[in-house]
């Protein structure tokens, strides 16, 4: 099955994608295109898709880097492959050429960057903890340090969980209100005492007040279409024993 990948105009002409499920050797509730290594799925397996994603970005496997994810507000420069065991951050960019910049989500938000003129990228795995801590900021001011223009910085959310799907306890409520009253207006009524979350909007929020020059999401929702997209939120509803990771990737 071919590779179904995402593309956004504003990263364009820079190779990148957001790609679905689709076209991978996985099996069972991998099906599909799993690209995480910190799945119970077969390692060689998950070698086989990432190699296609490479392939697909036309770059050699060692050349798509990626790092381990922790929900942090940590970012890294990337100027070469890195080695194994991958750096603990949860962005990285990059100013060197034929580099591919990938992060690995299954509801959060897979965040991609480019300032096109000054040729620096970055990409951020951004879920609600890293969000609120910073790291779409963090990533855009790493670009900076680069040589990338605030101003100049286009920014594209991929395929993440939407409000319609996103659930929260008061206390979750409670957290985001803490840090800013004004957060209240990602919240909408739930059943009960349960609140529903808008992470994209949430999103979006935090780049465009940091000024960059253009920010959008895909309008994809994670949970809704299973047939293209891993849920960790859905695995757990269905009560299955792991899910796949959407992997992301642009490169210079």
């Amino acid at each position: 099955m071919t590779l179904e990948i995402l593309t956004a105009d504003t990263l364009a002409p820079l190779r990148h994608g957001f790609f679905t499920r689709k076209g991978g050797a996985s099996s069972g509730v991998f099906h599909g295109l799993n690209c995480g290594f910190g799945s119970t799925d077969q390692s060689d397996i998950v070698t086989i898709n990432r190699a296609r994603v490479a392939e697909a970005m036309k770059v050699e496997p060692s050349h798509l880097v990626t790092v381990h994810q922790i929900h942090s507000a940590d970012v890294i420069t990337v100027d070469g492959p890195h080695d194994t065991p991958l750096p603990k951050a949860d962005a990285m960019v990059t100013a060197t050429p034929g580099m591919a910049l990938s992060v690995l989500s299954a509801d959060c938000q897979p965040v991609l960057f480019a300032d096109h003129d000054a040729g620096v990228i970055g990409a951020a795995h951004a879920g609600w903890r890293g969000a609120l801590d910073g790291v779409l900021e963090a990533t855009i001011d790493a670009m900076v340090d680069l040589g990338a223009e605030r101003g100049q910085i286009n920014a594209v959310i991929g395929p993440s969980l939407s409000q319609q799907a996103y659930e929260v306890g008061p206390e979750f409520v409670e957290e985001f209100l803490d840090h800013d009253h004004d957060n209240g207006r990602f919240f909408a009524g739930g059943k009960g005492d349960r609140a529903q979350f808008n992470l994209p909007a949430f999103g979006l929020h935090r780049l465009r007040e940091a000024g960059i020059n253009s920010a959008d999401w895909l309008h994809h929702c994670t949970y809704s279409d299973p047939d293209r997209f891993y849920s960790y939120r859905r695995s757990i509803h269905e009560k299955e024993a792991d899910y796949g990771r959407l992997i992301s990737v642009i490169r210079l």
